[in-house]
C-alpha cells in the first residue's frame, strides 16, 4: 500500500510539473522581432518585453536580426510558422514586410509596431512608439539651449544637421520637429548651416552608423570650416553622436580655445550619459523602454481578450495604407541638470553603471 501511495503521490508531482509549462502557454506566444543588437536601446527593449509578457503568463520568442533585412523576413516567417498568437515588430525597413504581414493576417496573428511604424500594409493592427515629432522639438530646443549657454555672443550660431536612417519612418518625425523649431531660425538668419546640407535626402545617415556619421563630419569639417567654427550639431540618436564628437575631438574641439560644439543625441545610453558628464556630449532623450513594453504587453492582452487596446493617437501614423492606430509615449530630453532625477533614480540604471 505504502508504494502504492508513494507512486502515486510520484505521478501527482510529476503532472504538476508538466502541468506547469502548459498553464504558462495558455495565454499565448509573442513572436517579438528586433532589428538589432548593436545598439543598448533594443537589448533593453527586448529585456523589458521578455519579462513583463513572462510576467503576464505569454511565451516569448525573442529575435535580433543584427540590422539584416532578409535574416528579420526569415526570423518573422518563422513565428508565423510556428504559430505565434502575436507579433511585436520593430523593423529594420519598414516598407519591406507587407508579404510577411500578409502570411500573418492569414493565420490569424495580429501584428504590433513596436516603436518603428510598419509602412505599406493594411495588416498592421496598432503601433506603439514614443512621439517621434516631439522628440526632434526637445532635440532642437536642447541644441538652442546650449548655443545660447556655451556661445552667448556669436550669431549666427554655425549649425549642422545630421538626420536618422531614411528607410525608418521615426527619422522623418525626429528631423520634421527637430525643424519645426530650427527652420524659423534659420530664416531669421540666428541660425547658419554653412555645408548647406539640409532635407533628409542631404542628411540622412543609412542604419543609423555612427561610423556613417563620423565619416561624414569628417568631410564637413574639411570642406565648410577651415576658416570657421562649428558651434552646434543636430544629432538624433547617440550612436551617430559618439562618432560626431570623434570627429570634432580629431581636429581639436574642446581643447585650447575651440570650445566643444553642442551636440545632441537620443536613447540616453551609457557612453552618450558618461560622455555629458564629461562636458563632450550636450543632451540625450530618455525613452523608458520599461514604458514601452508596458503598453505593448496591455495592447497584447486586449488583442488576444477580444477588447480594444489602449490608444491616445488615430491621426498621425499614416503608413501609405491606412492610419495605424497608436499609443504614444513622452519622451524626456537630459543633460547634466537632471540626469540623475531621470535615470538614476526612476531604477532604469545604476550608480555603477554610470560612473
Amino acid at each position: 500500500m505504502r508504494k502504492l501511495i508513494s507512486a502515486m503521490a510520484s505521478l501527482v508531482v510529476g503532472a504538476s510539473v508538466l502541468a506547469a509549462p502548459a498553464l504558462a502557454q495558455d495565454k499565448g506566444t509573442v513572436g517579438i522581432a528586433m532589428p538589432t543588437k548593436s545598439s543598448a536601446r533594443w537589448i533593453s527593449d527586448g529585456d523589458s518585453m521578455v519579462k513583463q509578457f513572462t510576467e503576464a503568463g505569454y511565451q516569448t520568442d525573442l529575435q535580433y536580426a543584427e540590422d539584416d533585412i532578409p535574416n528579420q523576413l526569415a526570423q518573422i516567417e518563422n513565428m508565423i510558422t510556428k504559430g505565434v498568437n502575436v507579433l511585436v515588430i520593430a523593423a529594420i525597413d519598414g516598407t519591406t514586410l507587407s508579404n510577411a504581414l500578409e502570411n500573418a493576417a492569414a493565420s490569424g496573428i495580429k501584428v504590433i509596431a513596436y516603436d518603428r511604424l510598419i509602412r505599406d500594409s493594411a495588416n498592421v493592427d496598432y503601433y506603439a512608439t514614443f512621439d517621434n515629432f516631439k522628440v526632434g522639438v526637445l532635440q532642437a530646443n536642447s541644441l538652442v539651449q546650449g548655443l545660447k549657454e556655451r556661445f552667448p555672443d556669436t550669431k549666427p550660431w554655425n549649425v549642422e544637421l545630421f538626420g536618422g536612417s531614411p528607410d525608418d519612418n521615426n527619422a522623418y518625425f525626429f528631423y520634421n520637429g527637430a525643424m519645426s523649431v530650427l527652420q524659423p531660425m534659420i530664416d531669421a538668419g540666428e541660425v547658419a548651416i554653412p555645408s548647406g546640407q539640409m532635407g533628409m535626402d542631404k542628411v540622412g545617415t543609412l542604419r543609423w552608423d555612427g561610423a556613417v556619421a563620423q565619416a561624414r563630419m569628417d568631410n564637413l569639417l574639411s570642406a565648410n570650416y577651415t576658416d570657421k567654427q562649428v558651434n552646434g550639431v543636430l544629432s538624433p540618436y547617440d550612436g551617430l553622436s559618439i562618432g560626431i564628437l570623434s570627429s570634432l575631438k580629431g581636429v581639436g574641439y574642446g581643447s585650447g580655445d575651440m570650445k566643444m560644439p553642442i551636440v545632441t543625441g537620443q536613447d540616453a545610453e551609457v557612453p552618450s550619459v558618461k560622455s555629458i558628464l564629461a562636458g563632450e556630449q550636450y543632451s540625450s532623450i530618455f525613452k523608458d523602454t520599461r514604458e514601452l513594453a508596458r503598453v505593448t504587453v496591455g495592447m497584447v492582452n486586449a488583442l488576444l481578450q477580444g477588447s480594444e487596446p489602449e490608444i491616445n493617437d488615430t491621426k498621425t501614423y499614416d503608413n501609405g495604407v491606412k492610419v495605424v492606430p497608436s499609443y504614444l509615449l513622452e519622451p524626456v530630453a537630459v543633460d547634466k541638470s537632471n540626469w540623475e532625477k531621470i535615470l538614476i533614480d526612476s531604477g532604469y540604471y545604476t550608480m555603477d553603471q554610470i560612473k
